[in-house]
């Protein structure tokens, strides 16, 4: 009975999405530029297609095509800022978008959206707390972070320094994560975000960093893993549907548009540079509870993945003791990086960055000749990077922004997201222990979510439990580092169809 249950509520989910994004599409005028857009799957399959390296090498953007991209760029990023606040970076863009040529219509609404924002921003977002209120609740918010980051040690060099960001951003008066204003300075923090964060910076460099500490080696010992790491991206895609689901049918209480959808589900792939990295282009507004929401399930890995473990697995599978991998040689971790970014440019360029860092990193890290760069990615930058990431994510905590419904509705469909995506990875593992000639322990497709190496020691954890002498750690590492890699293809993915 709770097998049919799941079953009908998933069925629910994803129908209830697929209406939403029909509606969208069906009720959404032809505009100059869309900025609610729905797509069908046909629509989509091409549009994916016209974003592919191949097509473009063969077919690339015409004049015009260029100048529309820019236009649409500059109106998005100015509806974005001046709903973020940053009113100054707002005319900026309003004056960018009126040059590009943006129609008499647009640009009266977009000056209209300004100064509605300017003169009753505080009214417009007001949160479900009173201000004061809601300022001191948020900073207990931030101190639970950081007893979770030093009393529990669930992701300390991310929760800490997050949660102080949340305590600095909810200082009355203080305005340190401020814009600028007239005869006021911005606030500190909000250089970190614009610089590091609403650039993509940050999360590149963090990429790097990764790349540079990660070892490619068990995914390369045996390939087959990495199709673990792709089926524990399938939480994304059905959190994307859940949050056109909860829009359509909460009747606009939660209001989520198609690329608010896109940076929520990415909370499934339990990477948090990815998720910023991708909500900071699609919804920028959103960021502080994505983020907080994609290092916070992150942190708990170790909690909420045991039962899921447990349920769909019998003591008897979680026993397997898998055959010992081969040995990688160093000529195949070289050639690896540049494989994985040759096909990236080919098939799915939008991927590029977050892929052409993870790759540059390792690269760098396998190639044994820039021993100094590696290390410097590896330590003082990566923990440099760390610090002023977090408080930056942190300073979009601020009440106003982050007491509201939607935010409730962020963490439930990320955490939905994240259960999905381990349940996946373990179902996809039980079949093909069904179907392989090796046995394969289904505890390593837990491992398929992105949270590097947490996941794989927590799949190593509960496969000693059930047998003292089965050490799953290397196994767990190949679907591990293929989660990295899928959950940056799926960010391109959702790029390339709503960016």
């Amino acid at each position: 009975m709770k097998k049919f249950i799941t079953i009908g509520l998933l069925a629910a989910t994803v129908l209830g999405g697929a209406v939403r994004v029909q509606a969208e599409e069906a009720s959404s005028p032809v505009e100059e530029v869309k900025t609610k857009e729905g797509i069908s799957i046909g629509k989509g399959f091409e549009k994916i297609w016209h974003e592919t390296g191949v097509y473009r090498f063969m077919n690339p953007k015409t004049v015009d095509e260029k100048a529309a991209e820019k236009l649409n760029a500059a109106i998005k990023a100015a509806e974005a800022e001046i709903m973020a606040g940053h009113f100054e970076s707002g005319l900026k863009y309003i004056d960018m978008a009126k040059t590009l040529g943006a129609s008499e219509a647009k640009l009266a609404e977009l000056d209209a959206t300004y100064k509605d924002e300017l003169v009753h921003g505080s009214e417009n977002h007001k949160g479900l707390l009173p201000e004061g209120a809601g300022q001191l609740v948020m900073i207990l918010v931030g101190l639970g972070l950081i007893y979770l980051a030093i009393a529990k040690g669930f992701e300390p060099l991310l929760l800490l320094p997050i949660g102080f960001g949340a305590i600095l951003t909810n200082i009355p008066v203080a305005g340190i994560a401020a814009a600028a204003m007239p005869g006021q300075p911005a606030g500190f923090l909000y250089y970190f975000y614009t610089v590091g964060v609403q650039s993509g910076v940050f999360p590149l460099l963090i990429f790097m960093g990764v790349g540079a500490m990660t070892d490619f080696g068990p995914l390369l010992a045996n390939p087959k893993t990495a199709l673990l790491g792709a089926a524990a991206q399938f939480g994304i895609f059905i959190a994307l549907l859940g949050a056109s689901a909860m829009s359509y049918w909460t009747g606009g209480v939660v209001d989520f548009s198609l690329q608010d959808a896109a940076s929520i589900g990415i909370i499934g792939g339990a990477d948090g540079p990815t998720a910023i990295f991708l909500s900071s282009r699609l919804s920028p507004n959103l960021l502080g509870a994505i983020a907080v929401a994609a290092y916070s399930y992150m942190a708990l890995v170790p909690i909420i993945q045991p039962p899921i473990m447990k349920l769909l697995t019998t003591k008897e599978e979680r026993s397997i003791v898998m055959k010992q991998l081969r040995h990688v040689t160093k000529t195949e971790k070289i050639v690896f990086p540049l494989v994985v970014l040759i096909l990236c440019i080919l098939l799915l360029p939008s991927a590029t960055p977050l892929i052409g860092m993870l790759m540059l990193g390792n690269l760098m890290k396998e190639s044994m000749v820039v021993d100094r760069l590696s290390e410097t990615a590896q330590n003082s930058l990566i923990n440099i990077v760390t610090i002023m990431l977090g408080l930056a994510v942190g300073s979009k905590l601020a009440a106003d922004k982050f007491l509201n419904a939607n935010t409730l509705g962020i963490l439930g469909l990320g955490l939905a997201a994240f259960i999905i995506g381990t349940a996946s990875g373990i179902l996809l593992a039980k079949l093909m222990n069904k179907l392989s000639k090796d046995q394969i322990n289904p505890l390593i497709g837990s491992a398929g979510v992105s949270a590097v190496p947490m996941a794989a020691r927590v799949a190593n954890k509960v496969g000693l439990e059930a047998n003292p002498q089965n050490f799953l750690l290397m196994h767990a590492m190949g679907p591990n580092v293929a989660g990295v890699i899928g959950s940056a293809v799926a960010a391109g993915v959702l790029l390339a169809l709503v960016g």
